[in-house]
């Protein structure tokens, strides 16, 4: 079990966002402690269909821009919404169908980033 990690305000309203919309499998990868990483942490989740990922995606843009005052840097993905990637600079948001979140595996990528599971919500 994963274990919880001191995370950063915009990550918590990204998973608020990811909740509101229902996605599901939400993880946040602590890749702070990591040099030369290209951010200091991922928030990965993923969603049933895609138009749930753009739901997914359009929800954590509205909560992180009222709750944080921010903009993401760049939104990739949205054209097939088989995986969309929102960079907000130190973090990562990755929102996938899940056929593509066990190919790429992006949890596992770095060998010692601490990991948490947030529990999914009815």
């Amino acid at each position: 079990m994963a274990k919880k990690i001191k995370r950063e305000s915009i990550v918590n309203s990204i998973i608020e966002g990811i909740q509101d919309r229902k996605g599901q499998g939400i993880t946040v990868v602590d890749l702070s402690g990591i040099e030369e990483t290209v951010c200091k942490y991922f928030v990965i989740c993923q969603a049933g269909t895609p138009n749930q990922t753009l739901a997914i995606e359009d929800s954590i843009s509205e909560t992180v821009r009222i709750k944080e005052r921010r903009k993401p840097d760049f939104v990739a993905g949205r054209n097939f919404a088989h995986w969309i990637a929102m960079d907000y600079g130190d973090v990562m948001v990755h929102i996938f169908l899940p056929e593509e979140r066990r190919y790429y595996d992006l949890e596992h990528l770095w060998a010692d980033a601490r990991l948490e599971d947030i529990p999914d919500i009815d």
